[in-house]
């Protein structure tokens, strides 16, 4: 299969806002790939469409060689998701968090313990697997998301933010796990950041979203190069096509999330 993911003009209206507006793109097995924009581009919209939690006003979407429209049960059991705000359960140790989620996704009995300890000791938990996951720390409950989202093995696993309100180390951490992923099961990952220097230094190629639409692609070298100026960074990139600064500032329910966010990650 030469793309795990491909969109057909799909697009969101709400209302007469249209958030998402004719998204074609297509993205390789095996890519890791960035969707860039500020604040209302339409990337959380986007996301939101392609895990199945949001109905597509228009145009489709092939995930994993299954129809979002026609198959959006087989397209949740091919993908894996790790939204924005925290999906783990602070009362529940890591283990039972993996547990739980095993037999949502139907993991035989036989194999779910095996399943769970594979993915505790890859995303470096084992140690921490009988804790309560209220008292891990934030890139901690990151890496147990990321273990939920992956323990069905999915093939295409999609990170909504997914270092929001880290530490710079824990970043960095979260960082090579999103390398070995790809590295070790050839996972195909979408993610959406405002960090560029995240961008620069996990995607293969990088779209850029303004005003629900595709303002530039490709790879973050080519886009860089694309300015003719010495030192050009995607930073430089991303204000040339948004035509604006990085942080647009959001209102005043993107400032809470974040701010819950930040806060429940310690």
């Amino acid at each position: 299969m030469p793309f795990a993911l491909e969109t057909f003009s799909l697009t969101r209206r709400f209302g007469s806002l249209t958030a998402v507006d004719a998204l074609s793109l297509s993205i390789e097995s095996g890519e890791t790939f960035g969707l860039l924009g500020p604040n209302g581009a339409g990337k959380t919209t986007t996301i939101k469409m392609l895990v199945t939690l949001l109905p597509p006003t228009g145009g489709g979407a092939v995930i994993a060689g299954c129809d979002l429209r026609r198959q959006p049960g087989d397209v949740r059991r091919a993908i894996g998701y790790v939204p924005q705000l925290l999906s783990a359960d602070g009362t529940l140790t890591g283990r039972e968090n993996l547990e739980i989620i095993g037999k949502l996704h139907d993991i035989p009995r036989c194999g779910l313990k095996a399943r769970v300890d594979e993915a505790l000791e890859f995303m470096g938990l084992a140690d921490s697997a009988g804790k309560l996951v209220r008292d891990y720390s934030g890139g901690m409950i990151r890496r147990l998301e990321v273990a939920q989202s992956m323990l069905h093995r999915p093939q295409v696993l999609f990170l909504d933010e997914p270092t929001t309100g880290l530490d710079p180390v824990a970043r960095r951490a979260v960082w090579e796990l999103i390398r070995r992923l790809r590295r070790n099961y050839g996972t195909t990952i979408l993610l959406t950041t405002h960090l560029m220097e995240e961008a620069d230094r996990l995607c293969r190629r990088v779209a850029i979203m303004d005003r629900g639409r595709i303002a530039a692609i490709g790879k973050p070298a080519a886009l860089k190069a694309s300015l003719h100026k010495p030192g050009a960074t995607l930073d430089d990139v991303f204000i040339r096509f948004t035509g604006g600064a990085l942080d647009s500032g959001g209102n005043y329910r993107d400032t809470s999330r974040t701010r819950r966010v930040t806060s429940r990650l310690g």
